[in-house]
């Protein structure tokens, strides 16, 4: 069984793999600016990190620079992501607060996608997923492995669980020691890709993990995040770099 999942005009299935930039700006002028740079790329996803946002809890500000960042991006699909510390993020706050912003943001339909991180309780899960539904948001669950690249069967395991946790995409990233530790990766990602009723997005990070961001395609994942600016995880490259590279190999 293969999943597919489709934003705004944006089919989300294995075979394809859609290019997502992330943004990193601190202010909203950053925030705008990036996003304007980032869409002449005509990227298929706008990752909006709002970890890096310095006016994340401000409401007023946040729904101005959405509002904003909504015109620039058109029907180009908005994920939003607030990453922690211990996923390799800057985001420092107290569970209650992420789960506060994260149902401010849904209520008010501020993004197409959102990014929730597999760590938290069965029961936050649980109740994010259900609010992001009923406001027609698609939810990526994600775990980042910055130490190792686990098990092929616990990576297997880790999708399993995201797919039943109620999650649209399941994402995991991994950090390789080896190479054998990406093809353990691609091999527990194909697998699965075949299986699930929803869709994997796989990242090796690092250097040693580039050939995962390129090969999407072939195993099974369905977004590469690719850089116009400053990376936002080890191992990405710029977004044109990305698509050459892609299509030299994939074709």
């Amino acid at each position: 069984m293969s999943g597919k999942v489709t934003v705004n005009q944006t089919t989300f299935e294995p075979g394809s793999t859609k290019v997502a930039v992330p943004i990193m700006g601190q202010t909203p002028q950053e925030v705008l600016s990036q996003a304007k740079n980032a869409i002449r790329q005509h990227p298929d996803v706008i990752e909006w990190r709002i970890d890096y946002f310095n006016d994340a809890f401000d409401q007023e500000i946040y729904q101005s620079t959405a509002n904003s960042l909504r015109e620039i991006l058109g029907g180009t699909v908005l994920l939003t992501t607030f990453r922690t510390t211990g996923e390799g993020g800057k985001g420092q706050v107290p569970d209650a607060e992420y789960v506060k912003l994260y149902h401010w943001i849904l209520l008010n339909h501020l993004t197409d996608m959102i990014d929730i991180e597999l760590h938290f309780t069965e029961e936050t899960i649980a109740e994010l997923t259900y609010l992001a539904h009923a406001h027609q948001i698609k939810v990526i669950l994600s775990v980042h492995e910055f130490v190792g690249t686990p098990p092929e069967l616990e990576i297997i395991n880790v999708l399993e669980q995201m797919e039943n946790q109620g999650a649209d995409i399941a994402k995991i990233a991994t950090m390789p020691k080896k190479f054998k530790d990406v093809l353990t990766l691609m091999r527990a990602t194909s697998t699965e890709s075949a299986k699930l009723t929803i869709p994997i997005v796989a990242i090796s990070m690092g250097p040693l993990g580039k050939l995962s961001r390129i090969v999407g395609p072939l195993f099974g994942s369905v977004m590469s995040f690719a850089t116009v600016g400053e990376a936002s995880a080890p191992g990405q490259l710029a977004i044109e770099d990305l698509r050459l590279q892609m299509t030299l190999i994939n074709k």
